[in-house]
């Protein structure tokens, strides 16, 4: 699983470039525009091909964007999840039950590890170094003993993904790794083909 991470500021060619990545396999999607207002996500949205819906996870106006768009579902960040504190799992539910999936994200493992809440899958971040944010350092987290679906995030790009997935990460999540690319696409393309290289070498018993 390789998730991409939209950028925060919207250029001319993001659209563009975004369906080329739908089209080359992109199939995790999160449309995270922090500094944006409802109308410039229905903006964003409108230009993108419905078809390609299924595989955007919003992290803004869930309920709205759920509401008047096909997309895959939403996406809750730690600070988000952690304000719904008892009702989490009701707020959680109010998607599933209409067949979005919501997924969170941790900074922490033990975070991670403790949720009692059932999501689709999560994100642990920082593993590396952040390639969009000088100042993050990365944690080089091991997973491999958190029975659930983890993605790694920070640091990810097509070098780094062989490592990550030594770590026990089941998928793994870019933004500069990608965005910041000379092409992103081609980018994309070999984070696709190091993960399933990876993937493929780490499902082998021992000693193959």
């Amino acid at each position: 699983m390789i998730l991409l991470i939209s950028p925060e500021q919207t250029n001319d060619t993001e659209i563009q470039t975004l369906h080329q990545l739908f089209e080359a396999g992109l199939e995790y999607f999160h449309f995270r525009k922090p500094g944006a207002t409802l109308e410039e996500h229905r903006v964003y949205l409108d230009k993108v091909n419905p078809k390609y819906y299924q595989y955007i996870m919003t992290h803004n106006f869930p309920q709205e964007l759920t509401q008047e768009y096909a997309i895959k579902g939403i996406h809750l960040e730690e600070r988000k999840w952690r304000a719904q504190e008892e009702q989490l799992e009701t707020y959680v539910t109010s998607f599933t039950d209409k067949g979005f999936a919501v997924s969170s994200s941790y900074h922490e493992p033990e975070d991670l590890a403790a949720q009692k809440v059932e999501f689709a899958y999560h994100l642990l971040s920082p593993v590396f170094a952040a390639i969009s944010k000088s100042d993050m350092q990365g944690r080089g987290f091991d997973v491999r003993e958190i029975p659930k679906f983890i993605a790694g995030m920070g640091g990810i790009n097509a070098s780094t993904t062989p490592e990550a997935v030594k770590l026990g990460f089941q998928g793994v999540g870019a933004l500069g790794g990608v965005w910041n690319a000379d092409d992103p696409v081609e980018a994309f393309k070999e984070m696709q083909s190091a993960f399933a290289k990876s993937s493929l070498r780490d499902s082998r018993p021992e000693g193959e």
